[in-house]
């Protein structure tokens, strides 16, 4: 399907991010992709996945839209989406409908974010999700060229680490729809129904949930850490 088709069919939609850190259970492609059916099945319009052999496995069991990428670190060990020319050709030849790339300002291979993705729509026919974490980083991109814009970075970038990280940033998601033509995708931290028919209110084109449909340890942590505490409250 061509950029325009493949946008309608995420328009207003749920794509849930199937991924697995190193050393949790269900860090296997084929695990990885067990949730991408139960998605699939749960009526999501695309899938949003992390390294080759997991995101492989992921386009070969479900018929949706794939949003592909590749997880290192910047030095100073923040996390750094797809940030290299080999990264970006390596989900290319996997078939990835959409590759999603790191568009902040910080430094990867000389180039910031929205360099980046101008020189990556120069060599390659690609579609280009910007994951950023501040309003100018996605209006820099997409005057760089990207497809759309993501709000996944924010809360996880040393420019943004002091934002509140049990919710979204609605005001991130809102600025961006307002002044953008193109698709603004709405992520991070999104782990209730009402946050996500929220973002759509606020003009985002499609909702990325991760943690709360596929993180079941994490999900677990959540009731643990209330009825302990409720238990403390208790006692005092």
């Amino acid at each position: 399907m061509n950029k325009e088709e493949l946008f309608q069919k995420i328009k207003h939609k749920l794509i849930v991010s199937c991924q697995a850190n190193a050393g949790e259970p269900f860090d296997d492609p084929e695990y990885v992709s067990l949730f991408a059916r139960a998605a699939y099945a749960g009526g999501a319009a695309a899938v949003r996945s992390q390294g080759i052999d997991k995101t492989k496995k992921i386009i070969e069991s479900v018929p949706l839209p794939v949003i592909g990428l590749i997880k290192s670190k910047y030095p100073d060990g923040s996390v750094l989406i797809t940030g290299s020319f080999k990264d970006v050709e390596n989900l290319i030849n996997i078939g990835c409908n959409i590759i999603a790339v790191d568009g902040t300002l910080r430094i990867r291979g000389g180039l910031t974010g929205p360099g980046f993705i101008n020189e990556i729509k120069k060599r390659y026919n690609a579609v280009i999700m910007a994951d950023v974490a501040l309003y100018d980083e996605g209006m820099l991109c997409a005057e760089a060229g990207a497809d759309c814009i993501s709000s996944t970075l924010s809360g996880y970038t040393p420019d943004t680490k002091h934002n509140p990280l049990n919710k979204p940033d609605f005001m991130l998601v809102e600025n961006l729809a307002k002044s953008l033509q193109i698709p603004i995708i709405a992520e991070g931290r999104i782990n209730t129904p009402a946050y996500a028919a929220e973002m759509i209110r606020l003009g985002a084109w499609s909702v990325v949930v991760g943690t709360a449909i596929t993180r079941p340890a994490v999900i677990t942590s959540w009731f643990v850490d209330a009825i302990n505490k409720a238990e403390k409250n208790q006692n005092e």
